[in-house]
């Protein structure tokens, strides 16, 4: 557990230093063999582990040639649509030796499957393999949104994936409880603390009640069970919760499953420190935002994370290129290797300000966790509406305190007065872009996998997953026969669609409470005096705003946060939540006839969609209803989608809301040839 020391004070022994935490870098993009060189340039350069970013398509359960996934394949993360892709992405990585994290949520049981084949083709005894599936369905419900099936047949995924992890991989993590997401949703400590060890305990309780695991191997599943853990800015809170974290997880294994072997009870969690956070506006401070970050999770030896990824500091700007993710492993390194902070114990112990704010913190969350259980637990909190709700009014009432200035961010509504920046003077050279062409390569090669593979053997494979699915055997072992038989990834989604169903999660829109008040002289104020003026001239009796998010792109915040803040400045909204085709944007749009249509997207498939969004507007004679589009759109990116014809684009550095929507007003008075109104916001 430890290693050689560095050098000692004079007249000292040298300490001995703890191991450091796994150094992951959070990778994948445009195909499997792009992906491979980039894991093994990253693994030559110090990284100690693997962590897989998976395209949207592959994480929402869609092949390449999918509706659903134009635009979207090979943006955010790497295609994996078979076993000859998963043979690829890990060429010459001998997963034998590997710690491998797969951030996978509703498909986590398809792609071990793909992971577990490739090792054994490599010769690998699948009980050594180490690493981590992320399958936290519920965080997918709540906030990033790649979520399939409903909570029912999601969390049966789960609980076979950890039955059968448990008996044939002991050292796998089979889920990642994942609470990184809902900080980004607005979750405050509480929530996130709350709302993750709630969803432990619906895993838990639906695992022992399955029958599948004997009693004296509780302790094995428990203590496979990690965590995954968002680190923000405000470094003494987030260290105090990571402490929380660890007791109230004690707590919870010991009291409520008997737990008694300390070990099988430690919170294991491992952490990126928040991306959604750092800001398009001054790029460059990112870089002290992550490491003040990044030491929230490792400076407390007693609540240090296992493992930790660093985003890279252009990310709000874009795909970050290779050389911006080696700086951030150098962040770890020199933390780790050049500083003496593994060489101390706990530096935080006996301290009276953490421990009275830990201590705080625990009583709040089990108020909160024992909540969330008198209403069914977490699925039945999720199915109500109840924990959306609640994270959409906490990221309501978080960004109205940052409009109003009462939480200060360095750059965007504070010291906002900059020199050039040399990092960003040539912004098409400062981040990485997927070739455009790339997609269509991808679907090519799909299509000749599904020529040559053995069809008869492939469908009997899908039969047979049916069958599994209908009833009530563990769903392992039926999806490594399609594994092996070269099903898809949309075949085998699509195969337990057709036996579970698909869900759609509450958008927590109509239930969050009013956050900022229109109190008179107020900009809110005279953004409501625009809407319902608008509203008069054009014999409307209100203004119709539609919200939406083509493609596959979850992230739902923004779009959650303009819905709310509209529906306060007096528009009518029309938001149904994510994952929608233009066509089904556009068919909307002209049903409820809107005054303007506005779309979000974070996942770099604007250039795709949104044309299209436009084309099938004109098409059906709607081509002067305006449209506006938010997300990371870099400026040759906006500059084109207005020459399209969208009226107005907003990026991360818009950050006031209600002057978004003044601005949205703007549009639609302009697009009716209404006169502008000199109205203040």
């Amino acid at each position: 557990m430890s290693e050689a020391s560095g050098p000692a004070a004079a007249g000292r022994p040298p300490r001995r230093r703890d191991r450091p935490w796994l150094m992951r870098t959070y990778a994948g993009h445009s195909t499997a063999e792009a992906s491979n060189e980039l894991y093994r340039r990253n693994l030559a350069k110090g990284q100690t582990g693997l962590s897989v970013a998976f395209d949207l398509p592959t994480q929402t359960g869609y092949d390449p040639d999918h509706l659903l996934a134009r635009g979207e394949v090979g943006r955010v993360g790497v295609p994996v649509a078979h076993i000859g892709d998963m043979r690829r992405l890990f060429r010459e990585i001998p997963l034998g030796q590997m710690n491998t994290s797969m951030t996978i949520n509703a498909t986590a049981m398809w792609l071990l499957a793909l992971y577990q084949v490739v090792a054994e083709e490599q010769g690998t005894e699948i009980a050594a393999l180490q690493g981590t599936t992320q399958n936290d369905i519920v965080k997918e419900y709540l906030s990033r949104g790649t979520h399939v099936f409903p909570p029912g047949p999601s969390l049966r995924l789960t609980t076979d994936m950890i039955a059968y992890t448990v008996g044939r991989m002991p050292k796998w993590n089979p889920i990642n409880i994942c609470s990184y997401h809902l900080q980004e949703a607005g979750a405050t400590p509480v929530q996130e603390i709350s709302y993750a060890m709630s969803t432990a305990v619906a895993v838990l309780d639906a695992v022992f009640a399955s029958g599948q695991v004997s009693d004296d191997r509780r302790g094995e599943v428990v203590g496979r069970i990690s965590f995954f853990v968002n680190a923000g800015v405000r470094f003494i809170e987030e260290m105090c919760k990571m402490r929380a974290f660890g007791r109230i997880w004690d707590r919870i294994t010991r009291e409520r499953y008997g737990i008694e072997d300390p070990r099988q009870r430690r919170f294991r969690y491992g952490v990126q420190v928040n991306s959604l956070g750092l800001t398009e506006a001054q790029p460059e401070n990112n870089v002290q935002r992550i490491v003040l970050e990044m030491l929230a999770v490792t400076l407390s030896k007693d609540a240090r994370a296992r493992a930790v990824q660093l985003p890279a500091w252009n990310e709000a700007l874009g795909l970050p290129r290779p050389w911006d993710q080696q700086w951030s492993l150098r962040i770890q390194q020199v933390l780790a290797h050049e500083s003496d902070l593994l060489e101390y114990d706990d530096i935080f112990a006996g301290s009276r300000v953490i421990e009275a704010e830990v201590a705080a913190l625990e009583a709040e969350c089990l108020a909160e966790i024992a909540r969330i259980g008198e209403m069914g637990g977490a699925m039945a909190a999720v199915e109500s509406g109840y924990l959306k709700a609640q994270l959409v009014a906490s990221h309501a009432e978080r960004r109205a305190r940052i409009e109003a200035g009462e939480e200060k961010i360095v750059g965007v509504n504070v010291f906002r007065s900059t020199e050039e920046n040399p990092l960003t003077a040539d912004l098409d050279g400062a981040i990485m872009t997927v070739d455009p062409a790339n997609e269509a390569r991808v679907v090519a090669a799909l299509h000749a996998w599904r020529e040559e593979r053995n069809e008869p053997r492939a469908a009997e494979a899908l039969t047979a997953l049916k069958k599994a699915a209908a009833g009530t055997d563990n769903l392992m072992t039926a999806t490594l026969e399609c594994a092996r038989a070269g099903v898809t990834t949309g075949e085998w989604s699509w195969a337990l669609r057709d036996v579970f169903g698909e869900f759609r999660a509450p958008t927590g829109v109509s239930g969050a409470p009013l956050a900022v008040t229109a109190e008179p002289g107020s900009p809110l104020a005279a953004v409501r005096e625009k809407v319902a003026r608008t509203a008069r001239e054009l014999g409307s009796g209100k203004l119709r705003l539609l919200v939406g998010k083509p493609g596959l792109d979850g992230h739902s915040n923004g779009a959650e946060q303009i819905a709310v803040r509209a529906r306060d400045a007096g528009f009518e909204v029309v938001y149904q939540g994510i994952r929608l085709t233009p066509a089904q944007i556009v068919s909307a749009a002209l049903a409820e006839d809107v005054h303007c249509v506005g779309l979000s997207i974070l996942s770099g498939s604007h250039t795709e969609l949104v044309p299209d969004v436009l084309a099938q507007l004109r098409a059906a004679g709607a081509a002067e209803l305006p449209v506006v589009v938010g997300g990371i759109i870099p400026a040759a990116d906006a500059t084109a989608l207005k020459a399209a014809g969208v009226a107005a684009v907003f990026t991360p550095k818009d950050f006031g809301i209600t002057e978004i929507i003044g601005r949205i007003v703007d549009e639609i008075r302009q697009a009716n040839q209404l006169d502008p109104l000199e109205v203040p916001v």
